[in-house]
């Protein structure tokens, strides 16, 4: 497994990482197979696991906190903050009062004395980036935290968090979370430049693009999958028509390398000088396996240029997979007099 630097953290890495948003409740019940599949990673050498507070309501930290009893100096250890924990208005977002509630709460279901990087989930428009990052060199100082980052902040924000943190001495975000994709590239144009000028680290997520690129999706499926995720399989959208065009070429570029689609989507990704990891979602053992038989497989700059004829750098095929939209996107009171 290839290893690589976190930005400017010290930290070694390896170039994949387990996500763990599938296991608990969300998609993996069984606490016995998701740890099974984490000390699958774990031998392979992956050394990189990424959960969240969120996932599973906090299942998902308790499933990775059991695996890594007794590895857990093998271990960098992420999880995340600041999507809504419940009804309770105070239990989500970026204020110091949640923030350093919610570390110790990670810490509990963990079952650790600290995390190595502490990720904040979401931008928070009603708070200033400020006292979230005082509230975060707080946790850095106190040893509860070693690094902290950001997760699916547009470039506008990230910078604006660099600026503050340097002007106010506080820690910096030293890494970025976004989606990215060979179906989703608008990340190429504005948030990897952005975050390569700040000597951030790169770990992104959902590679196939919620399984587009899986192998096994069929766009075609009943209406209740075609209408979930905001429309994402539904055949008749005119810009999934395109996409699953997309998806047919990438298969047949796959197909001569003689590799999985997958392997093609994930190796794609961690090309990118940008990218440190790339995170692996998986909800069954043998999804893993088969990424982790083909860890070692790069792509030609023959392959990359045939890429880019398929989707466009820096654009996302259909606009609406983007998971996350900036506030003044999804809220019309904020573009409109």
């Amino acid at each position: 497994m290839e290893q690589r630097i976190l930005g400017t953290t010290g930290i070694t890495v390896s170039s994949y990482a387990l996500g763990a948003m599938t296991f608990g409740s969300f998609a993996i019940g069984d606490h016995d197979e998701s740890i099974r599949m984490i000390h699958t990673a774990l031998d392979a050498g992956i050394n990189f696991i990424d959960t969240a507070d969120i996932y599973s309501q906090g299942e998902s930290e308790v499933i990775v906190g059991k695996a890594i009893k007794g590895r857990r100096d093998d271990v960098v250890l992420a999880t995340k903050f600041g999507l809504p924990m419940g009804d309770n208005p105070n239990t989500r977002g970026g204020a110091a009062r949640w923030v350093k509630q919610a570390v110790e709460d990670s810490l509990r279901r963990l079952d650790v004395d600290h995390i190595d990087l502490y990720q904040m989930h979401r931008p928070d428009q009603h708070t200033d980036i400020d006292d979230t990052l005082a509230a975060l060199t707080d946790l850095v100082r106190a040893g509860k935290v070693r690094s902290i980052g950001s997760s699916a902040f547009p470039a506008s924000e990230i910078v604006e968090a660099q600026w503050v943190a340097e002007k106010r001495g506080h820690q910096r975000f030293r890494t970025e979370q976004p989606q990215y994709s060979l179906l989703d590239r608008a990340i190429e144009a504005d948030v990897l430049p952005a975050v390569q000028r700040h000597g951030m680290g790169v770990l992104t997520w959902s590679p196939l693009a919620g399984g587009w690129l899986s192998g096994r999706v069929d766009p075609a499926a009943g209406s209740a999958t075609r209408s979930a995720w905001g429309g994402m399989f539904d055949r008749d959208d005119r810009e999934n028509q395109v996409k699953l065009a997309a998806v047919e070429q990438f298969a047949k570029l796959a197909a001569e390398a003689g590799v999985p689609l997958p392997t093609l989507a994930t190796a794609f990704v961690l090309n990118h000088p940008a990218v440190t990891s790339v995170l692996l979602g998986v909800s069954k053992p043998q999804h893993l396996a088969s990424l982790l038989d083909h860890s070692e497989f790069r792509l030609t700059e023959d392959m990359l240029d045939r890429i880019d004829e398929i989707v466009y750098p820096g654009t996302n095929v259909r606009q609406k997979d983007a998971f996350i939209l900036t506030p003044v996107i999804q809220d019309k009171r904020l573009r409109r007099r």
